[in-house]
């Protein structure tokens, strides 16, 4: 079962979170096989943190809970909130597998919070899904109700990011500014 685990930084929280680098570092690696997608998410300036994006292939739901409130920057109270659902993979792929790569031009979080069941899974691909890194559908923990959908892109700009998901269908969508992470 995918999960998707988006912890969201505390107002600043950012030297706690360069205090605990290497622990985050440790705890994540105990689970690279099971990486998806990872990486941080940045204010604008491209340099503030504002969060921390997991995807992962885990047992069950048990098991992502333990991921998303054992991580060290969690306990040490580094998140303000933590956004945890089940995922599906319509792309199939990991973002290594991505064939833009690690680098080059913008990339960015979607996050649509649903409005009307399946939106924008009903069509053959989603606009710009050349650009996709990752893409599917954030679910209930059973896995029957959709609540929304997630999407790693790479996109011109922000508001070419929004465009993947269709606005209407949607009571709300975030867009953050991510790159990818892990070690390098």
């Amino acid at each position: 079962m995918e999960f998707l685990c988006y912890h969201r930084d505390r107002k600043d929280s950012l030297a706690l979170r360069h205090e605990l680098v290497e622990t985050h570092w440790a705890y994540m690696d105990r689970y690279a096989k099971e990486m998806v997608a990872r990486g941080p998410t940045f204010l604008d300036d491209g340099e503030t943190l504002t969060g921390s994006l997991h995807i992962l292939d885990l047992p069950d739901a048990a098991a992502a809970r333990a991921f998303a409130f054992d991580e060290p920057g969690y306990q040490a109270g580094a998140y303000r909130d933590v956004l945890l659902r089940r995922w599906r993979n319509v792309l199939g792929r990991t973002m290594w597998d991505f064939p833009g790569g690690r680098t080059g031009g913008n990339r960015y979080l979607v996050l649509g919070l649903g409005a009307e069941p399946s939106a924008d899974l009903d069509r053959d691909a989603p606009r710009g899904a050349h650009e996709l890194i990752a893409y599917g559908p954030l679910l209930s923990d059973d896995g029957t109700a959709w609540l929304g959908t997630a999407a790693l892109l790479r996109a011109p700009d922000a508001d070419a990011a929004r465009a993947v998901l269709t606005p209407e269908r949607y009571a709300d969508i975030e867009v953050h500014n991510w790159e990818f992470g892990g070690r390098s």
